[in-house]
């Protein structure tokens, strides 16, 4: 992968970036996984960097926003997704990757963009927060993959954030034509453009505090969606520095 920008004009790398040893996984179940994120997430905080991390199932997500909820009280989430991710449980527990948009939701505001599959317990309980509004000081708000192939604009959805944001990328939000090395790929899913679209206005409008990407399951033959994915970290991470050098977007 080239390590420079056309679009940026420079090399983001040169900010600097620290890649850490992979976090053992544990047996002991998703909630302790959950858990052991978190403390990574604090310590990488403790030194003055931004945590940029890369799953891995969803379900990790959680420990993320945790972990920057103690120093962003805040905090909002842009979740970019197929899936809502807001059962209550699945497979016999709460912490599993099906409902990490619940828990989150329970923690802070959440923006949903991209979403194209939800089961019926799910879309209750989304209308059911549309319906009450605002609900014990948290918010959802879903764009779906239709609304952004129609028009949804970059700008409402950004709008819709706080000023420090956690942005998490499920890699099934894109086209399984682009995106097919996921777990549960959906049709309908957006572009690589769109996506880009979404998360430069995020950043530029916002202080993205951290992000996440996730679900890559790399398929033997087929390197291109590692590619895609890896251009994806890089491009963020190069957005997230301009802001900070508070330069014009091009």
């Amino acid at each position: 992968m080239e390590l420079y920008d056309e679009e940026l004009g420079c090399e983001p790398y040169e900010a600097g970036i620290e890649t850490l040893p992979q976090l053992e996984a544990t047996a002991l179940g998703p909630e302790e996984m959950i858990r052991r994120v978190r403390e990574s997430v604090a310590s990488i905080l403790d030194e003055g960097k931004v945590p940029v991390m890369l799953g891995g199932e969803h379900s990790i997500t959680l420990g993320l926003v945790q972990a920057l909820l103690e120093r962003y009280p805040g905090l909002s989430v842009l979740q970019l997704d197929a899936h809502a991710d807001m059962r209550e449980a699945y497979q016999d527990t709460p912490f599993n990757h099906a409902c990490v948009a619940r828990r989150i939701s329970e923690l802070c505001p959440i923006v949903q963009v991209g979403i194209r599959s939800l089961s019926s317990e799910e879309a209750s309980f989304l209308e059911g927060e549309r319906k009450a509004g605002r609900k014990a000081g948290t918010c959802i708000k879903t764009f779906t993959a239709l609304d952004v192939l129609k028009g949804a604009s970059p700008q409402k959805i950004a709008s819709s954030l706080t000023d420090d944001v956690c942005i998490t990328i499920d890699l099934d939000v894109f086209d399984p034509s682009i995106m097919p090395a996921t777990g549960t790929p959906e049709p309908g899913g957006l572009g690589w453009y769109n996506v880009l679209d979404v998360v430069r206005e995020a950043v530029s409008r916002k202080k993205v505090v951290g992000f996440d990407v996730v679900e890559l399951c790399p398929l033997p033959g087929n390197i291109a969606p590692d590619f895609l994915a890896a251009k994806l970290v890089y491009k963020i991470m190069g957005y997230m520095n301009r802001g900070r050098r508070r330069q014009r977007l091009p």
